[in-house]
């Protein structure tokens, strides 16, 4: 039979032309990509692995190009961040160059398609990504400095009450009380003064000069809801009473405050006391009516005490702080707190808290020696106020080294028969 056309040749073509066009056509048939890494798939299913991007999400295949280029950042997000393709516009594919191919061979006019131009963000190739921040330690926060008071002053920096308060003013001119030799009786006609303080330091109330600077600590008080609850400047090694008043007098020359302690002791859970009394010693205030202080007649106690200081320089001008066997179940001005279950008035009375009384003026001290007679000199113009139960005559002072103590052991020449109780009514803070 004869056959059309050439031998070796399909529809009119020659076999190695056919063929050469079925191998081309094999070689540019594009190969399935990975969208996570522009790597071929080599199972050849072209399938997307689960959760890759499809054709139309950001990043996908798109006709004749490969999927999103390995290494480069896209416009938009991505499934690779975690971004959402649904929030925010969809970002233009980004192509790979293609790679040599070989040619087909020419079989007519062929165009090329268009694709949109790649858009990129400037990248610097030679800019060294920032260091992350380092974390140092974190700087403890500045110490702030202890209050700072400068040098302490002396004693002599702060008045002791103004000079209306009761205890500054004389009593030398108060008519005597009605009562006057039944409360002498009743606390002994026939006892001796007796000044509770020597040079020893045995015997007195000392007192201690501190400043606001003074670390201050807190005390526990047996009497809680009489006791004044503030910060207590206590010296790191604190004079203190001996005996078992143990009172503890501190003087804040800064801030001229006075700070009282009684019975006072410090162990394993800081410092206790029976009570605490804080006092301005600008100022004329007393203590609520009924309450106690550091002393038994809710006074306050350094006021009263003879100084040697005042004796050496001639004068006392307060009234001195005594003691009496009994006390009757009241008190008077400017006493605020009764510590006695006695009668006040009738026979067989005792003396209230707050009694003041006075040496009579018409004793003679001009045989005392020096310090005795400016002790007494005081008694007759300022007298003495009734503090605390305590042994009869006793008067208050601190301990120092400059006292003669036999000199002192005169005024055991004196007696309760040479005293008077002054009448004080009216008699209050100015």
């Amino acid at each position: 039979m004869r056959i059309r056309g050439n031998r070796g040749a399909w529809f009119g073509w020659p076999v190695g032309v056919v063929l050469l066009v079925v191998i081309s056509a094999i070689l540019m048939a594009p190969r399935p990509v990975r969208p996570e890494t522009g790597a071929a798939d080599p199972s050849g299913s072209g399938r997307p692995p689960a959760g890759a991007l499809t054709l139309g999400s950001p990043g996908a295949s798109t006709p004749g190009g490969a999927g999103p280029s390995a290494g480069l950042p896209s416009s938009g997000p991505s499934a690779a961040t975690g971004g959402d393709p649904s929030q925010g516009a969809t970002a233009a594919p980004v192509l790979p160059t293609p790679g040599p191919t070989v040619a087909p061979p020419t079989i007519g006019p062929t165009t090329s398609p268009t694709f949109p131009p790649t858009t990129r963000p400037p990248v610097n190739p030679t800019a060294p990504p920032p260091p992350p921040p380092t974390a140092g330690p974190t700087p403890a926060p500045p110490t702030q400095p202890p209050p700072t008071a400068g040098p302490v002053p002396p004693l002599s920096a702060c008045s002791i009450f103004p000079s209306s308060n009761v205890w500054n003013r004389k009593v030398d001119g108060l008519p005597v009380a009605a009562n006057s030799a039944t409360m002498i009786a009743a606390i002994g006609l026939g006892a001796s003064l007796h000044p509770d303080f020597s040079d020893g330091g045995g015997y007195g109330i000392p007192f201690n000069i501190v400043g606001t600077s003074t670390p201050r600590s807190t005390v526990a008080f047996q009497y809680d809801d009489e006791s004044d609850h503030v910060g207590y400047p206590i010296p790191a090694a604190p004079k203190i009473e001996g005996g078992s008043d143990r009172h503890i007098l501190m003087i804040d020359t800064n801030d001229c405050v006075l700070y009282e302690l009684f019975a006072a002791s410090h162990g394993s859970g800081g410092w206790h006391a029976g009570s605490g009394a804080v006092w301005d010693l600008g100022s004329n205030a007393l203590r609520p009516a009924g309450w106690t202080s550091a002393d038994a007649a809710g006074l306050p106690i350094f006021p009263g005490l003879v100084r040697y200081s005042e004796v050496a320089s001639g004068v006392i001008k307060h009234a001195i702080r005594f003691t009496a066997p009994d006390t009757c179940d009241d008190y008077i001005y400017p006493a605020r707190h009764e510590a006695g279950d006695g009668a006040c008035s009738g026979g067989g009375a005792s003396p209230p808290m707050g009694l003041r009384v006075r040496l009579k003026a018409s004793v003679n001290i001009s045989d005392f020696g020096p310090q005795s007679e400016v002790i007494l000199t005081a008694l007759k113009q300022y007298g003495m106020l009734l503090a605390d139960n305590g042994s009869p005559w006793y008067i208050t002072g601190a301990p120092d080294s400059h006292w003669d103590d036999d000199e002192l052991h005169d005024l055991g020449q004196l007696e309760g028969s040479d005293f008077e109780v002054v009448d004080t009514t009216g008699f209050v803070n100015g």
